[in-house]
């Protein structure tokens, strides 16, 4: 489970969650909610509680305006376990996570993404980050003394093609679609396949200080191989600070942390030096090389441990 605090405390992005409306016919272990819901409230949400009759106050079907206005998708997370009402305000394009339980599990759940079995040890982060998915918003991972790294978005694309106008830049990587119509779109496919099934992968590191987006780095599951991938991209003007080092090792901590890796490997091409630097003081040994694509990348491990 992420860390509520860490969460809730750190939120760096606009359109905040304001509301969480809670529909649930079924009270039985919902005093499992009350941490969440505190912790929430600490956050600035306001939380609503009632029942069927609340549907159309939500909706507005008698006025034919939504009770939120042009906010209803942007802030507000609506819990219930009404599966009709679950599909009905998803089809409408609210955020909807349904509570799943004995009384209802054999009813059926459309256009609902989430779904949740119990409220046991779950956060008021939970909430959030569910709402963060299902409104496209990007989930903070983890932050530096200089950077803080972000899931990456569409909203990212413009900087990127700016950081790959360096040729040192891409003379180790694949470069980004020539059209960007294409870069945006596997964007927006990676945020909705990679990060939705794993819940990590490639993020975007910023610059604490301005916000500008000054890199790219992350974690990833290769085809062929069984452990989590590292790779990391610094933009030229940013390199020679140590920023790659600082980063990749927050996010080695990260996913030791969250995920319980411990064994992460890098590819990378012999004459990257500066990669190999990074990754020598990250701990990584040299194993082998390893012919991928019809080119020959070295492999280097670590076994990762806190005090590294």
């Amino acid at each position: 489970m992420f860390n509520s605090v860490e969460i809730l405390q750190k939120e760096v992005y606009t359109n905040h969650m304001n509301k969480m409306c809670i529909l649930i016919e079924n009270q039985n272990k919902i005093e499992d909610l009350e941490l969440a819901i505190t912790e929430l409230k600490a956050k600035g949400v306001e939380i609503f509680w009632g029942d069927k009759s609340c549907l159309l106050g939500i909706q507005g079907r008698e006025s034919g305006q939504s009770l939120y206005g042009e906010n209803k998708v942007r802030d507000i997370l609506v819990l219930t376990d009404d599966p009709q009402m679950a599909s009905l305000l998803a089809a409408d394009g609210y955020p909807v996570l349904a509570y799943v339980h004995e009384g209802n599990k054999e009813e059926p759940l459309f256009f609902v993404k989430y779904v949740i079995e119990g409220f046991e040890d779950v956060d008021g982060a939970y909430f959030w980050r569910v709402w963060q998915r299902l409104t496209g918003k990007p989930w903070f991972i983890t932050e530096t003394e200089r950077c803080i790294i972000r899931e990456t978005t569409e909203s990212d694309v413009d900087a990127f093609y700016e950081i790959y106008k360096e040729s040192s830049i891409t003379q180790f990587m694949e470069p980004l679609f020539e059209e960007k119509e294409a870069e945006l779109q596997y964007v927006k496919d990676y945020r909705e396949k990679v990060y939705d099934f794993y819940g990590f992968g490639m993020w975007t590191v910023l610059d604490k200080q301005t916000g500008q987006v000054i890199g790219r780095a992350g974690i990833s599951m290769r085809e062929g191989f069984e452990d989590p991938e590292l790779g990391f991209m610094i933009a030229k003007d940013y390199q020679g600070k140590g920023l790659a080092t600082e980063v990749c090792q927050a996010i080695l901590a990260f996913a030791y942390q969250e995920f319980q890796f411990s064994t992460f490997q890098a590819l990378v091409c012999k004459d990257n030096l500066p990669s190999h630097k990074v990754l020598s003081k990250l701990g990584f040994s040299y194993v082998r090389e390893e012919r991928i694509n019809d080119e020959t990348l070295q492999l280097f491990i670590v076994q990762y441990s806190p005090n590294i």
